[in-house]
C-alpha cells in the first residue's frame, strides 16, 4: 500500500513540485500569470465569462501564439507542451489527457512523473489548472492581436506620410516603416494591402539620396514583390540608383540591394540587359572580398552564380578579373561559398578567355588539387572539370604543375571512392592525360604507390 494518498482538493487543483495547492489567487501573486488586467476572462466550461466576447479556442491560441517561454506549471510532462485538457492523477501529478491515457494503453500501470504505481487508474480534470492556462494564454493572445492591430494602422499611417513629406521626415518615416517590417509580419502584409510597394518603389529614382534610397530598398527587399512591382523597380533610373548603392552603400544597404537584385531577376520578362553592367559586377565582387564584412560574402556569391548563367555576360566576368579575385579567395571561404565560387570558376572556364585566365593564375592549379575529395563532391566535380580544361589546354605545363601539387594521388582516391560514375571516369581520363608525360616508374612513384607495389 503506497503511503501517500493525496487529498480530494490536491486531486483537483493540482500543486506545485512543493505540493503547495495552485489556485488563481495563489497562482497570479506569484507571478505565474504575470500581471493580468482587465477583469475576469470566460472559461469554456469553467462557468465564467458570462454574455462576453466570443470564447477562443485554447488549441488555436497555443499554436498561434507560439510561445517559446511558457510556465512550467502548464507544460505536461510526458510531451513538454502546453496542456489543453489537463487531468490529475491519484499521486497529485497532473499530465495532458490525451497524452497520459495513451500512457495507460500502452500497459503502464504507473506514474511517468514519479514511476509509483497507481491505486487509482481513474483522472480527475483539473479545472483550477485549466482556467489558470486559458486566462494566461487568452491574456497573451490578446495582446498578440491588439499590438498586430496597432502596428497594421501605425504602417498604413506611415504609408500615408510619405506620400506627403520629404527631406528628413522621408527619411525618418522610411526608417520607422523599415523596422515594423522587419519585425512584424502583420506590418509587411498592411504596407502590401495599402499600396506601399507602389509608393516606396516610387521614391527610387535618378534624384534620389542614398539615405532614401537604402531605406526604401530594405522595406523592399522584406516584402513579397509581386509580378508588376518587379517590373516596375526594372526601370532604368531606379536600377542605376540600386547598381550606385551596391558600390557605395553601408553593408547593409549593399547586401539588401544584392537581394533586390535577386529577387528582380526571378521575373520571367527580367531585363538581362540590365547584368552587362560593369559598375554591377565590379560592385559584386567588392563585396565578396570585403574581409571585414564576411556576410556579404554569401549573397554576393549567390547572385554572381545566378548571373553567370546568362551567357552573354561571362565575357565580362574575365575582362574585370572575376578568375584571379575568386582563385585566390578559395582558401578563405566556408563549404557553402567555396561551392558557389567553384561553380562560377568552371562556368568560366567555358571560355576559352577563362581558361585562359585561370591558367594565368599561380594558385589555381594548387588550389584545385587541394579541393579534390576535401570538401564535397560538387566541389570536387568542380575542381576536376577545372582542372581537366587547364590540362587539355596546355597538357606539358598544367599536367606537370597538377602531377606536383599531388594531383595524381588525389585522382586515385577519386577512383577509388564512391563519388558518382562519371566523375571516376573523368579522373581516370585526366590520370591517363597526365602519366603520357612521364615513365611508368616516375609516375607511379608521383602517386605515392611505391609502397604499396613493394
Amino acid at each position: 500500500m503506497p503511503l501517500y494518498q493525496p487529498s480530494r482538493r490536491e486531486v483537483i487543483a493540482g500543486g506545485y513540485e512543493d505540493g503547495q495547492v495552485l489556485d488563481l489567487d495563489t497562482a497570479v501573486k506569484d507571478g505565474v500569470l504575470g500581471s493580468l488586467t482587465g477583469g475576469a476572462v470566460g472559461v469554456p466550461g469553467c462557468g465564467g465569462g458570462g454574455g462576453g466576447p466570443e470564447k477562443l479556442d485554447l488549441r488555436r491560441m497555443i499554436e498561434e501564439l507560439d510561445l517559446s517561454e511558457v510556465p512550467s506549471v502548464f507544460i505536461c510532462p510526458i510531451s513538454l507542451e502546453p496542456m489543453q485538457d489537463p487531468v490529475t492523477l491519484c499521486t497529485g501529478q497532473t499530465y495532458e489527457k490525451s497524452n497520459i491515457l495513451k500512457w495507460f494503453s500502452l500497459g503502464h500501470l504507473t506514474c511517468p512523473t514519479t514511476m509509483q504505481e497507481l491505486w487509482d487508474e481513474s483522472v480527475t480534470p483539473n479545472r483550477t489548472l485549466y482556467h489558470l492556462i486559458y486566462t494566461w494564454f487568452h491574456h497573451k493572445y490578446l495582446l498578440m492581436k491588439k499590438r498586430s492591430e496597432d502596428v497594421q494602422g501605425r504602417a498604413g499611417e506611415l504609408i500615408e506620410t510619405l506620400k506627403k513629406v520629404k527631406g528628413q521626415a522621408r527619411v525618418h518615416a522610411l526608417k520607422e516603416l523599415r523596422q515594423l517590417v522587419g519585425t512584424h509580419v502583420t506590418a509587411r502584409t498592411a504596407v502590401v494591402d495599402n499600396g506601399g510597394v507602389t509608393v516606396v518603389s516610387g521614391l527610387l529614382g535618378r534624384f534620389t539620396s542614398h539615405a532614401v534610397g537604402s531605406e526604401s530598398v530594405a522595406i523592399l527587399v522584406g516584402l513579397d514583390l509581386d509580378s508588376e512591382a518587379r517590373t516596375n523597380l526594372m526601370q532604368p533610373a531606379k536600377v542605376s540608383l540600386i547598381v550606385d548603392m551596391l558600390n557605395e552603400g553601408s553593408i547593409e544597404t549593399k547586401i539588401n540591394c544584392t537581394k533586390l537584385i535577386g529577387t528582380l531577376m526571378e521575373e520571367k520578362d527580367f531585363r538581362s540587359e540590365i547584368l552587362s553592367s560593369h559598375s554591377l559586377l565590379v560592385g559584386l565582387m567588392r563585396l565578396v572580398k570585403d574581409r571585414r564584412h564576411s556576410n556579404g560574402i554569401l549573397p554576393g556569391l549567390t547572385l554572381l552564380k545566378t548571373i553567370c548563367l546568362h551567357k552573354q555576360v561571362l565575357s565580362l566576368f574575365v575582362s574585370i578579373g572575376v578568375v584571379p579575385q575568386l582563385v585566390d579567395l578559395l582558401p578563405s571561404l566556408d563549404p557553402d561559398c567555396l561551392e558557389l565560387a567553384l561553380f562560377i570558376l568552371d562556368t568560366l572556364s567555358s571560355l576559352p578567355e577563362g581558361t585562359s585566365a585561370l591558367k594565368d593564375c599561380p594558385n589555381t592549379i594548387p588550389n584545385m588539387v587541394r579541393l579534390l575529395m576535401r570538401v564535397s563532391e560538387s566541389c570536387t566535380q568542380y575542381a576536376l572539370s577545372i582542372l581537366w580544361a587547364l590540362c587539355n589546354l596546355a597538357p606539358e605545363d598544367c599536367s606537370f604543375t597538377a602531377v606536383d601539387a599531388g594531383l595524381a594521388a588525389k585522382l586515385l582516391l577519386v577512383i577509388q571512392s564512391g563519388c558518382d560514375p562519371t566523375l571516376k571516369q573523368r579522373s581516370a581520363e585526366l590520370l591517363k592525360l597526365c602519366s603520357l608525360n612521364y615513365s611508368d616508374t616516375i609516375f607511379i612513384s608521383k602517386c605515392k604507390l611505391t609502397r604499396t607495389f613493394q
